[in-house]
């Protein structure tokens, strides 16, 4: 009897797990019909800067090492690593390796939309989101840390979806 209660158990767990997999990993994809005409006038000026509600330009954008971005870009509301994130965090964890006794802070940022609270809170999900991928590929936590900023220090002071887009980042900075 104990051994068919602890398969339904485990059968449970392993169900849950994958509905909130599955939950966690929905997007809500806007379409024209949720957007006016003044925001649909906007998305086209600055469709070429901006991809599925993330920034894909290239202005602001530093670089740790020759060929190394040093920031990653989120949606709004979001930590989970876009595809792009994952290609710079891939050269930053290569750039890591090779040099070992570099140590990083990694910023993370918001746009200016709701409370501090809410947004530090999403700064250190986007922080750790992008120090928990380059700790799968090698690098240890004792050289990485994580700063929250929320939405203090915006790179765009504007109140225009491109800017809130450049906000919305991760940075990796060399702590030495």
């Amino acid at each position: 009897m104990n051994l068919s209660k602890f398969y339904k158990n485990t059968f449970l767990i392993v169900l849950l797990s994958l509905v909130l997999t599955a939950c966690a990993t929905q997007k809500k994809v806007t379409t024209e019909a949720d957007v006016t005409t003044d925001e649909t006038t906007d998305i086209k000026e600055i469709g070429a800067q901006i991809l599925n509600d993330v920034y894909v330009g290239t202005e602001g954008v530093n670089y740790l090492a020759e060929g190394v971005p040093d920031r990653v870009f989120f949606a709004t509301n979001e930590s989970i690593l876009t595809t792009a994130s994952r290609e710079t965090l891939r050269k930053q964890a290569a750039w890591l390796r090779e040099n070992p006794g570099v140590t990083v802070v990694i910023e993370g940022h918001a746009d200016e939309r709701g409370t501090r609270e809410y947004n530090l809170a999403l700064g250190e999900r986007r922080a750790n989101s992008a120090k928990d991928y380059l700790m799968t590929y090698g690098i240890s936590s004792n050289r990485m840390s994580v700063l929250s900023y929320g939405k203090e220090r915006p790179v765009d002071s504007g109140s225009t979806p491109l800017a809130w887009s450049k906000n919305r980042r991760s940075v990796t900075v060399k702590a030495n």
